[in-house]
């Protein structure tokens, strides 16, 4: 596993792990095999991509000859570490099975949800060289052309249905959060493809026609730009706080207002004073809390709230303190907190 923002899929431990409980022949002597001088006289380019590996032990040997597998296939094997992560996510916790149509589709996406290996890799032979002091061990990282066109293949096929059922909704679908999520996830899978499609094309299958995941994010912010958000402030000052949420919405391309909104945002703001007779300045407290309501499923889908205390000489002044250090806190989080929603939500069958 390499530490960058990018992972390649081809070395880490469960790799190396099915690699050697998949070794064939393991051996030691003076005599070296066939392979460790001619690779090709016993792996067939035709049918295998073969490489030998060396080091002092086994297990180094055999990482050498899993990453110049893996070198074969070059920069056209990384993934986005927060792309593998999300698709991991949306696999793993079974989200996928609700969009796909054959239980031969899910097992695919079951299959495929650990991106971090090279799938089809094994270590078919180990010879350790005893001619020297020091023995040296050679390992041969094997993959077998047809297995893993076939492996990945259905893999393709498997991410490009489910692309084409999280894409395929009508327009009152479309034009809401969820479609929204549906979107995003469908630029993650296309994604991952396209890396699936980059390694049949290094063993000579290649896939045309693959799309890429930045043209359904581009729909999705699209998408994102036709939902209007309604903003209700009760108790508010001259619309400060409105305006507040109004900004975060507008600033990841929300359009906020209209009265026939699906989603709309409900805040309440409760002054009341506070009592410190020892102290000469007066303090109120400030009660906000907003919740973001989807009016079609009668549900809030994002609550917020938060308390602040400020004080002044006088009450007015007090109170005009709360609403600046309530607008100040609402646009450092709000943006953020609803960007984060809006990235961790799964979209549901």
């Amino acid at each position: 596993m390499f530490k960058s923002k990018f992972i390649v899929i081809g070395v880490c431990l469960l790799c190396l792990i099915a690699a050697n409980l998949s070794a064939q022949v393991v051996s030691a002597g003076r005599t070296p095999p066939a392979w460790v001088s001619n690779l090709e006289s016993v792996y067939n380019k035709s049918q295998f991509l073969a490489e030998r590996g060396e080091g002092q032990n086994r297990e180094q040997a055999e990482r050498n000859a899993i990453a110049r597998i893996v070198a074969l296939f070059g920069q056209q094997i990384q993934v986005d570490q927060n792309i593998s992560h999300s698709y991991q996510e949306f696999v793993r916790n079974g989200a996928s099975a609700g969009w796909s149509e054959t239980l031969n589709v899910q097992e695919n996406m079951r299959f495929s949800s650990s991106i971090d290996s090279l799938i089809g890799v094994e270590i078919r032979e180990i010879w350790q060289d005893t001619r020297s002091r020091n023995p040296v061990f050679h390992a041969v990282a094997v993959m077998d052309r047809a297995r893993t066109i076939r492996i990945y293949t259905e893999m393709v096929q498997a991410n490009s249905a489910l692309v084409k059922s999280l894409t395929t909704m009508s327009d009152a679908e479309k034009n809401s959060f969820e479609g929204y999520s549906r979107f995003q996830f469908a630029a993650v899978i296309a994604d991952v493809n396209i890396t699936y499609g980059n390694v049949l094309s290094v063993l000579d299958s290649p896939v045309t026609g693959l799309p890429r995941g930045n043209e359904f994010r581009q729909e999705a912010q699209n998408i994102i730009r036709a939902i209007p958000i309604n903003v209700v402030v009760r108790n508010d000052r001259s619309g400060r706080i409105q305006g507040a949420f109004a900004k975060a919405f507008s600033d990841l391309g929300f359009r906020s207002g209209g009265t026939n909104s699906r989603y709309i945002l409900n805040v309440d703001v409760v002054i009341s004073p506070v009592d410190n007779p020892n102290n000469p300045n007066r303090f109120v407290r400030m009660e906000l809390d907003a919740n973001l309501t989807d009016t079609t499923t009668r549900s809030v889908v994002l609550p917020y709230n938060f308390s602040n205390r400020e004080g002044h000489t006088t009450v007015s002044e007090a109170e005009n303190r709360a609403f600046m250090s309530a607008e100040r806190k609402i646009n450092e989080e709000y943006k953020v907190l609803l960007s984060n929603y809006l990235s961790q939500l799964l979209p549901k069958r």
